[in-house]
């Protein structure tokens, strides 16, 4: 009588060729095991055969997916890289020394206002959408700990921007600072005024807020002002912090033309230590066209030239002529004049057929038309009850025109520390400060509306604006060669600093080709963002059971997202 004892995969070398694989039975006669071969299965993959194997020796297999549930799939890449560039920055740190539950909820708020910004209450809605709560162990705050956590970080601000200048700003170096203002939604908040909008905004409450930068645009230090107040107003308290809390006693403020103005020069002339690059305005250039100080010659041979003069005692006037610009703005003049005419000559042909009447009438449809264009000091109008006529001011004109693309650097900064040049560079960088507003305002960060209605809170919110933004900035310079940025900045020292600015042959090439040599897409810092998201973290368990242990798998990076890390990890701070 026969038993079967089992089946089993039996391989047989072979030399210098595949073994040979059979499928065996064993049995037993009597007192002895026989075996006997059931299939040749040498045709079959390896992976199949070990699969067969494992079934014989009673492992209890399912197809792939039945074997484990996902209870949970979460983006992470994007975090991780917010989160690796603080840690590389020594954000922890430089917010607090020593780790608290406040801490760790203000950094999530950096981080989602980078990634994704929004209001207070629908952050914390969000907190569990990413990995986001999860990393800053957040998970069960609410918006009310987010409030608190602001409060908190406000009453830090001083100590955390001290840290930051003493990080970035260095002792006779350059400071830039610039105003900007964010419109309100809402009436009762202290901070809100009505004044002067730079987002458009008419009639609007909004609030100002000044940013200081280093000379490379990287964020320092914000001060929140009421809406109504004036640019030139906010500038000496900078220049005090500077010199009392931040500890720097010599250093270059670099300001724009309505910020440094004659009354401010005066006073930073009275504290000492302190020089300034600014601009003239466009009054202060014509008197000096007119008493001919200023001369067209002096362009013949050159974009730029320096001159001094008795009404500027002790500082350089750098004059530059753009002739793009200069282009640009006898075009825009000429548009405006022919839209301007063109609109005056229907008002004409209404009086003409009686359809307009009264020289009060005919005045006040005349200054619609003239301020709409702003075009009035280049027309002369004479008006009665029933005729109209106008002309243009030609030689108004020629004179603004003699202007074009006209515009001069205000500086104390001697010839031995920098040259005509340098200061024109230096004073073009602020456009920097101005790509920071852009960034906090809209593009990234988004600062406004503001819906806060006390003022502490607007001021915890702009601070917390302004630490998003220096992480994002970090980000942005970490990965200049995976984005459209010109990685060539070591040439902007060099490049005529009147021409229109350039990008270098290589950034050309960037947005030519929409790709890397070795075809991974060229990203903008949206979009690098969306793209390290893709990286998931999946929490999954064994079993079908609620109960069931579980375990995270994350998503293998490709080439790219391993790229954005490591450089992070390399960049210089």
């Amino acid at each position: 009588m026969c038993y079967v004892v089992g089946m089993h995969i039996h391989i047989v070398p072979n030399r210098g060729a595949r073994p040979t694989i059979l499928l065996r039975e064993s049995y037993r006669e009597g007192k002895k095991v026989k075996k006997r071969t059931i299939a040749n299965l040498s045709h079959l993959p390896m992976h199949q055969i070990e699969l067969l194997r494992a079934v014989f020796q009673g492992a209890d297999l399912q197809p792939a997916g039945l074997g484990f549930v996902v209870e949970r799939s979460q983006p992470a890449g994007h975090v991780d890289a917010v989160h690796r560039m603080m840690e590389r920055l020594g954000l922890p740190a430089l917010i607090a020394s020593k780790p608290c539950p406040e801490r760790d909820l203000v950094l999530a708020l950096i981080t989602a206002r980078i990634l994704d910004p929004r209001p207070k209450l629908a952050t914390t809605r969000s907190w569990a959408a990413t990995t986001l709560a999860d990393t800053f162990g957040v998970t069960l705050a609410d918006e009310q700990d987010c409030y608190a956590a602001m409060d908190w970080l406000l009453a830090r601000q001083d100590r955390i921007q001290a840290k930051l200048a003493a990080r970035h700003l260095k002792a006779d170096g350059l400071v830039l600072y610039d105003l900007s203002s964010s419109y309100f939604e809402g009436t009762t908040c202290p901070l809100a005024r009505r004044g002067y909008s730079r987002d458009g905004r008419r009639g609007t409450l909004q609030v100002n807020y000044g940013l200081m930068t280093d000379d490379r645009g990287c964020p320092v230090a914000v001060t929140v002002h009421e809406g109504n107040t004036a640019d030139p107003t906010t500038l000496m308290p900078e220049i005090t912090r500077i010199k009392d809390e931040f500890g720097i006693a010599q250093f270059v403020m670099v300001g724009d033309r309505g910020m440094i103005s004659s009354a401010a020069i005066a006073t930073l002339r009275e504290h000492g230590g302190i020089d300034w690059i600014t601009a003239l305005k466009s009054t202060s250039i014509r008197a000096l066209v007119e008493d001919k100080s200023l001369q067209p010659d002096l362009f013949d041979d050159t974009n730029l030239c320096e001159i001094t003069h008795p009404d500027y005692p002790g500082e350089r006037l750098v004059a530059c002529r753009n002739p793009e610009l200069a282009k640009l703005r006898r075009h825009k003049r000429e548009d405006l004049l022919s839209a301007t005419e063109e609109a005056l000559r229907t008002i004409q042909t209404r009086i003409e057929a009686g359809r307009l009447t009264g020289q009060d009438k005919i005045g006040l449809t005349v200054g619609r038309v003239i301020n709409r264009y702003k075009m009035a000091k280049h027309f002369t109008l004479t008006i009665t009850d029933t005729t109209f006529t106008f002309a243009r001011k030609e030689d108004a004109i020629a004179a603004e025109a003699a202007l074009d693309g006209l515009y001069i650097i205000r500086t104390s900064v001697s010839p031995e520390r920098l040259d005509s040049a340098s200061c024109v560079r230096h004073y073009k960088s602020l456009s920097q400060v101005e790509r920071a507003f852009r960034s906090m305002k809209t593009v990234d960060i988004k600062v406004r509306p503001i819906h806060h209605r006390l003022s502490d809170r607007v001021r915890a919110h702009i601070f917390l604006c302004m630490l998003a933004y220096y992480v994002e900035w970090h980000l942005k310079e970490a990965w200049r060669e995976l984005l459209f940025a010109d990685e060539d900045q070591v040439a902007r020292a060099t490049r005529d600093p009147v021409a229109p600015a350039q990008r270098s042959e290589e950034a050309k090439a960037k947005v030519a080709r929409r790709h890397h040599e070795d075809g991974t897409p060229i990203h903008s810092f949206p979009t690098l963002l969306t793209e390290l998201a893709t990286i998931v973290r999946n929490t999954c368990r064994t079993s079908a059971e609620a109960n069931a242990p579980t375990f995270s798998v994350t998503t293998q990076p490709n080439p790219l997202q391993a790229r954005a890390m490591v450089l992070i990890d390399a960049l210089a701070v």
